[in-house]
């Protein structure tokens, strides 16, 4: 009929077609994997709400944050995305094969930062402590076809307690490569048994050692002698080693009388060690922007890290002060210098 206007096959196969094309185009914009991670300013979080001595000094009239960079595992149009965000920068994945072990090892990282700080800031402070081993857990699996997950913890085998790596040799030595062994694990709250063949590697020395073909790590507790000293941290998603220095000073402020902070913010970032050694970390320069973003007037930087962290600050014409420290003396020496704010 003259003005009637027919759909073609034609235009049907289009249409089709099309449709196809987008969904093609979501799955490599959205959810198709990539090799990368994008890396860029996380938060500066106060410690005060974190980290709290039983019977410790609260009144801070300035505040000590710790900062983050903020780690995702990137899809196609969160790459394209990051180029025009001079902050963000892309990486390669870690050597970890899934997000469960990355995650793993960055709370095993924390739990040996907090303890670590808390050891550090007791020395200094000259409170007598003892070391506790609180339990061993699985930060990586190397070997996929093992039934053990990162982030278990375990409880015991063959019916033997297992809370430090002493107890684990003394179970494993007498086995041999290819015995079975009973595991009982705590896996994220729940308890599961499971029979789990040994099998034999060598050690970072370089010795035949007979086990589960997977990184463990041992979670310490720092028990003080008086309980008025004991420290607390609140649950946080917060991972890695690099608050260990931010850790030990909000503790051993808390630990003595007076305020290091003297009014004024107070962000940073390195590692610690019990003697009070202060660690490089990686990516200064997006917690250099954290801590900028949260009204930090101060920043405590490692040594190694100061030269990058000054580039990051120039770059955004900043005018906050920045304090190269290599141990806990260096930072406690400067805070003493700071005036009344």
């Amino acid at each position: 009929m003259p003005g009637r206007l027919l759909k073609s096959p034609m235009s049907r196969k289009q249409s089709f077609l099309y449709i196809i094309c987008v969904v093609i185009l979501v799955y490599v914009l959205v959810y198709m994997p990539t090799p990368y991670m994008i890396n860029g300013p996380g938060s500066a979080d106060e410690l005060k709400p974190i980290v709290s001595v039983a019977g410790g000094q609260k009144d801070e009239k300035g505040t000590f944050m710790l900062t983050t960079i903020s780690v995702t595992y990137a899809n196609t149009a969160m790459l394209i995305a990051s180029l025009f965000d001079s902050n963000e920068e892309i990486v390669r994945k870690t050597i970890q094969s899934n997000r469960a072990e990355y995650e793993a090892e960055q709370l095993y990282y924390m739990s040996s930062s907090q303890s670590y700080a808390i050891a550090a800031a007791y020395k200094k402070a000259g409170i007598p402590y003892g070391v506790e081993p609180q339990y061993v857990f699985v930060v990586s699996v190397p070997d996929a076809r093992t039934s053990i997950h990162a982030g278990d913890k375990f409880i015991s085998i063959d019916q033997q307690p297992i809370t430090s790596f002493k107890q684990l040799e003394q179970v494993l030595q007498s086995k041999k490569n290819g015995d079975q062994v009973q595991v009982v694990l705590d896996r994220a709250g729940n308890q599961i048994t499971l029979p789990v063949s040994l099998t034999q590697f060598k050690d970072s020395n370089g010795q035949e050692r007979v086990g589960f073909g997977v990184s463990i790590g041992e979670v310490q507790k720092i028990a003080p002698k008086d309980a008025d000293h004991e420290v607390h941290f609140a649950n946080t998603n917060i991972g890695g080693p690099s608050a260990g220095l931010m850790f030990t000073l909000e503790i051993y402020n808390q630990l003595t009388s007076g305020d290091l902070t003297r009014g004024h913010r107070i962000a940073g970032t390195g590692t610690i060690n019990p003697q009070g050694q202060v660690g490089e970390i990686g990516g200064v320069q997006h917690k250099v922007v954290a801590a900028q973003q949260a009204g930090a007037t101060i920043f405590l930087v490692p040594k190694g890290n100061y030269a990058d962290a000054k580039a990051q600050l120039a770059k955004m014409k900043s005018s906050m002060q920045l304090i190269s420290v290599s141990t806990l003396d260096d930072a406690l020496n400067a805070l003493n210098t700071l005036s009344t704010s």
